[in-house]
């Protein structure tokens, strides 16, 4: 069970001589194969509570625990995706992805079967041999997701992976990344400054304070979603018409203009 539990979760940082609390006391668990998302003001400590996840950083006081096991590293049960697609320039689409599978010591025949069967989830058949550089931005985040899939790792953390794309980009990628949490769930903490993103993404969305970071409100998304309907083929633009969708929104947005 690949839960995330923050459990009286702080951090602080030194800077300029002084010291400050970016992430106030923090306790809270993602479930098992729960999306959920962080929306909060720039600087609150959204991405420093993914990078604590990690293993990128330390909390200065309390303890992560990730499958009921404290995290004190990075590790192949965490695979993270950021904005930066972070490709290898140097290798095809398909070396980047089995790049992880390679340094876990499997052979060529296994890192291939588990590399097909993401490259026809993320939609990149036709493109195995290219190179990063001749891929458009959607498809190398495709590359990237691939590649942090195809570790089947138990938590999945996204820094703001559509941060970086164009608008029209970022919504065929969204109906993707739902497509594919769908088919293949993971536990993910997925940061964004987009609210639409959030609601259309996350099983419950967590709107945090200005720094020092708190969870302000964790709002429930996916009940309404199911009783709403909303599924992996109905397109964005439609879900965003309902007036389900409008009203989290607006209850997001609303929570976010208190902390400017």
């Amino acid at each position: 069970m690949a839960n995330i539990v923050f459990d009286g979760v702080e951090k602080k940082f030194t800077q300029g001589g002084k010291e400050f609390l970016a992430v106030g006391e923090t306790n809270f668990t993602v479930a098992d194969k729960e999306f959920v998302a962080i929306v909060g003001p720039s600087g609150c400590g959204k991405t420093t509570c993914l990078r604590m996840v990690a293993g990128f950083e330390a909390p200065t006081k309390g303890v992560i625990r990730v499958g009921g096991e404290v995290v004190t590293r990075p590790g192949p049960d965490r695979a993270v995706v950021f904005q930066q697609f972070a490709l290898f320039p140097w290798k095809t689409v398909l070396d980047n992805i089995t790049f992880g599978l390679k340094a876990m010591g499997l052979d060529e025949a296994e890192r291939n079967i588990r590399a097909s069967n993401l490259i026809t989830l993320v939609g990149l058949e036709g493109y195995e041999a290219a190179y990063p550089h001749q891929l458009s931005g959607g498809m190398q985040q495709r590359v990237a997701i691939a590649r942090a899939y195809v570790l089947d790792p138990g938590v999945l953390l996204m820094d703001e992976p559509f941060g970086a794309l164009d608008a029209q980009t970022r919504v065929v990628m969204q109906e993707e990344l739902v497509k594919l949490a769908r088919k293949n769930p993971r536990t993910v903490l997925f940061i964004t400054h987009a609210v639409e993103e959030a609601v259309y993404l996350a099983d419950r969305v967590v709107v945090m304070s200005r720094r020092p970071g708190l969870i302000k409100e964790v709002i429930d998304v996916k009940k309404i979603r199911q009783d709403e309907c909303w599924d992996e083929h109905v397109r964005i633009e439609d879900v965003m018409d309902l007036s389900s969708f409008v009203h989290l929104r607006s209850q997001i947005w609303k929570l976010l203009r208190e902390q400017h």
